[in-house]
């Protein structure tokens, strides 16, 4: 093997441990996988969509052991998931549609502006937690209520189909509005729910041949054994540190990507 392309495989490989290890933490890996994934590709507008799409499918099964993890919580969150269940499903579908079916180099375009925006969400999830009283109870909602957040679940989950990253406290939001406060309770949902989003989108990724399974492959089992060893040492970790982190590493990214986009 060439030792560009030993070092481009190694540089994936690394990116899909540490994503499976904050995702297990803090979550985020997304800002690791994708940004990875569009450098080896190349950074066309093709590259850019191809990236995208692998980086969902290395991180898929992720998701879903995570769900599995949280079974006991979502036994005793059936309503919540019977309201929400389908516009994630339905939003998943639309986004992931919306990335397919539009011209490519839109996407490259937005690319730093997702990778920035994915970054401030995660700045601020803590604070965000704080003023929507995130883990704390609040009053049944509304008729009204509950469909605005619907709508409002359907579009958090066509960005999630679309790119992705950031998508889990904009979801604790909604089910914090829903007068949700096991924390425990709202992270299986919010899990559950992004494996929604993101296996509709693979099912569509894979049927339109937007996946490189050159990468992909290697990029799941490393993201599963990032997962498992995340887990692992998760208590001894400072989910503030981890995400700090995160961000930092997504806003140095978004600034790399609009020096590009400026001096090009």
């Amino acid at each position: 093997m060439p030792l560009d392309a030993f070092l481009s495989d190694a540089l994936l490989c690394l990116a899909a441990v540490v994503a499976g290890a904050i995702n297990s933490v803090a979550g985020g890996g997304t800002l690791l996988t994708f940004p990875a994934l569009y450098a080896v590709l190349g950074h066309s507008a093709a590259a850019a969509r191809f990236a995208n799409c692998t980086s969902t499918v290395a991180l898929m099964p992720g998701s879903l052991a995570g769900a599995w993890g949280y079974r006991r919580e979502l036994a005793q969150s059936r309503r919540w998931i019977v309201w929400l269940a389908g516009p994630s499903l339905l939003g998943g579908m639309v986004g992931s549609m919306l990335l397919t079916e539009l011209p490519a180099e839109g996407f490259q375009i937005l690319v730093p502006w997702l990778i920035l925006t994915a970054a401030v969400l995660f700045a601020a999830q803590p604070r965000l937690g704080r003023l929507l009283g995130i883990g704390r109870p609040h009053a049944v909602p509304s008729r009204a209520t509950i469909a605005g957040i619907i709508v409002f679940q359907f579009l958090v989950a066509v960005y999630g189909g679309y790119f992705g990253a950031g998508i889990g406290i904009l979801m604790l939001a909604a089910l914090a509005m829903m007068g949700l406060a096991d924390i425990h309770a709202m992270n299986g949902l919010k899990t559950l729910f992004a494996s929604l989003i993101n296996g509709v989108s693979v099912v569509w990724f894979i049927w339109r041949q937007e996946v490189d399974w050159r990468y992909a492959w290697m990029m799941i089992i490393s993201a599963v054994i990032g997962g498992y060893l995340g887990a692992t040492v998760a208590r001894r970790l400072d989910r503030d540190v981890v995400r700090r982190g995160v961000v930092l590493i997504g806003l140095a990214l978004a600034a790399w990507e609009f020096y590009r986009r400026l001096s090009s």
